[in-house]
């Protein structure tokens, strides 16, 4: 009996069937991820090179949503093979990103067979082909809420209950809405479609390239997630006095403690983020002496009356936007950041002024690096103290916490779209 197997191609030969370039890059994109912890938007630039902008966009949005549903993805697949193959191999790969493409970007399914077969290069065409094709014939369907990875939410249910786990899941399965922050108050009249759930602060549909958005040459806002204005809302109104903003590009809280009239020392040991920094000061007007240091080893000239730290952290807490995050972060990588998270809020507050505040940040969902980190602070700092946030400072629909610490779950505003998971404590230093 003749062989029906569509020919073997070698790989990124020009037989390549129309739409396999940005496939293949989503291959290496997603090995770069799973296989080597890279972080998906440091790992794009490499694994997309060469690609023209929409192709470009298409392989990381497979990859993205290949990672937001993996877990029922791979259940899928195990379904329909005796036994299963292993998480590693290139044909598990393949089937995964096909399938996001069908059950989740709903491509054509001829386009996503004739592509995932040049894929396997040499390993078993015949099985991804039957998989795929069994998939369109008996109508696979993902659930209606992405499953979290185990290790993950194992985690979070001991540390948060089993309904911030269904919330979690919730919002990792829907696309989160677009959060403008304003130098000023904007005019609700020039943004029909937006809502506002604080001053300063706008919500619109997600769907909208930012630079058509009104105003954008103008520079009167920033992309800025609401949870991650939180922390430069509980320094205020600067009226001239100083803060040091650390670990401070991309600049969003920058940009926001310059509106609110801070003199401002912008510090980050990355020289490529600070170049996004400084485009995001010219870009809106704003103004801010900007320097490149590791706080671990950079010492600041003088005191300030305010330090603001968003500490390096796991980055759990902006799963919904990044979903290769909970793919990479386990225990390790938590214990890791927490470490440097210490010393660098030790360092940090040195730098107040007596009787200044220092507002300590992460967007970690993980307690170790939040609730845990100034606790163990102030057990070693007692001359420290917690200064509560209040209601007045905060979104309509988040509350302090008994400590007076500010902790934004998933589930928080749910009917307005909710909002990234976000650790803050404002704290006051000795006053001499």
């Amino acid at each position: 009996m003749a062989d029906r197997r569509p020919p073997r191609r070698r790989r990124g030969s020009e037989g390549d069937p129309p739409g396999t370039a940005p496939r293949r890059a989503a291959l290496r994109l997603i090995d770069a991820v799973l296989r080597r912890g890279d972080p998906l938007d440091i790992a794009a630039h490499a694994a997309t090179q060469g690609l023209a902008p929409a192709d470009r966009a298409f392989g990381i949005a497979i990859v993205s949503e290949t990672l937001r549903w993996m877990v029922d993805i791979d259940a899928l697949i195990d379904s329909a093979t005796a036994q299963p193959l292993p998480d590693d191999v290139k044909s598990r790969a393949v089937l995964r990103i096909a399938l996001a493409q069908l059950l989740v970007l709903k491509s054509p399914g001829h386009a996503v067979v004739s592509t995932a077969l040049p894929l396997v290069d040499g390993g078993p065409r015949r099985l991804v082909h039957a998989i795929l094709s069994r998939a369109q014939q008996e109508e696979w369907a993902l659930p209606e809420r992405a499953t979290l990875p185990p290790a993950t939410a194992e985690r979070w249910s001991a540390a948060w209950g089993d309904a911030m786990v269904t919330a979690a899941e919730a919002a990792w399965s829907a696309a989160p809405p677009l959060d403008l922050s304003f130098a000023a108050e904007p005019d609700a009249a020039a943004w029909p479609d937006a809502t506002s759930l604080v001053a300063h602060h706008l919500r619109l549909p997600r769907g909208q390239a930012v630079t058509d958005l009104p105003g954008f040459e103008a520079g009167g806002w920033w992309v800025q997630d609401i949870a991650a204005s939180i922390p430069a809302r509980l320094l205020g109104a600067g009226d001239g006095r100083s803060v040091l903003d650390l670990c401070a590009a991309p600049g969003g809280k920058t940009m926001q403690l310059a509106a609110a009239g801070w003199s401002v020392l912008a510090v980050d040991a990355s020289a490529k983020r600070l170049t996004r920094l400084e485009e995001n000061l010219d870009r809106t007007g704003l103004e801010a002496a900007v320097v490149q240091g590791d706080i671990r080893k950079w010492e600041p000239g003088e005191a300030a009356d305010a330090v603001l730290l968003d500490a390096p952290c796991s980055a759990t807490g902006i799963f919904r936007r990044h979903p290769d995050v909970l793919h990479r972060i386990e225990a390790r990588e938590i214990a890791d950041m927490a470490a440097l998270q210490g010393e660098l809020l030790a360092r940090a507050a040195k730098w107040v002024k007596p009787g200044g505040t220092l507002v300590y940040a992460t967007c970690s969902l993980e307690r170790a690096e939040g609730e845990d980190q100034i606790m163990a602070f102030l057990a070693g700092h007692p001359d420290w103290s917690v200064v509560p946030a209040g209601g007045d400072e905060l979104p309509a629909g988040i509350a302090p916490d008994a400590n007076g610490f500010v902790r934004t779950l998933p589930g928080m505003l749910a009917a307005a779209g909710g909002l990234d998971g976000f650790f803050i404590a404002r704290l006051r230093a000795p006053s001499g």
